[in-house]
């Protein structure tokens, strides 16, 4: 019986092992393990779609959604925007939020001209790396709902600033019947 219970001892719990930030003697500078190569990108984390994964190509911003535009993707993009956007940028992007009824520095509406102007890629960036006091959504929001996001702030300036002759004959007289 002695012999099988040599067996089952916790051994496992006293291995030999580097724990992090601890020093070794195996490398000369006295560390336990080695930083990564230059430029290299670790399994399952290559990110060749620059379009999608920056909003550019070329240095230049994309005016095309990289991703398919779908009724999915334009329900999510609205709900990422109330939950993440709208406390600066309310839910219509005039940038009158909460935060900024309480004092916050007032982000430019999506309204003005120059905003409605930029290209989609633009928002995309923004989200990504910030501008002026917003600050960067990269570790926050994934890159498929920031496309999201930027397809549905284009819906919202166009129905901001839509025309009834924007609306195809048989819509129109859909809403004319509602009136």
């Amino acid at each position: 019986m002695v012999m099988f219970s040599v067996g089952c001892r916790p051994d496992m719990t006293n291995q030999p092992k580097a724990t992090p930030l601890s020093e070794s003697d195996f490398f000369s500078n006295g560390a336990n393990a080695r930083r990564p190569p230059a430029h290299t990108v670790a399994r399952g984390d290559v990110r060749q779609d620059t379009a999608f994964y920056t909003g550019q190509t070329n240095g230049t911003y994309v005016t095309q959604l990289p991703v398919k535009l779908t009724r999915d993707l334009m329900i999510r993009g609205r709900e990422r925007f109330d939950a993440i956007c709208a406390e600066c940028h309310d839910r219509t992007g005039s940038g009158n939020g909460m935060v900024v009824q309480r004092g916050f520095p007032q982000p430019p509406s999506f309204h003005v001209d120059r905003i409605r102007n930029a290209p989609i890629g633009h928002f995309f960036d923004v989200m990504t790396n910030g501008y002026g006091v917003m600050y960067s959504y990269a570790t926050r929001v994934e890159p498929e709902d920031r496309w999201a996001i930027a397809a549905y702030i284009r819906a919202l300036q166009l129905s901001h600033n839509a025309a009834l002759s924007d609306v195809d004959s048989a819509d129109r007289a859909t809403l004319d019947s509602k009136k």
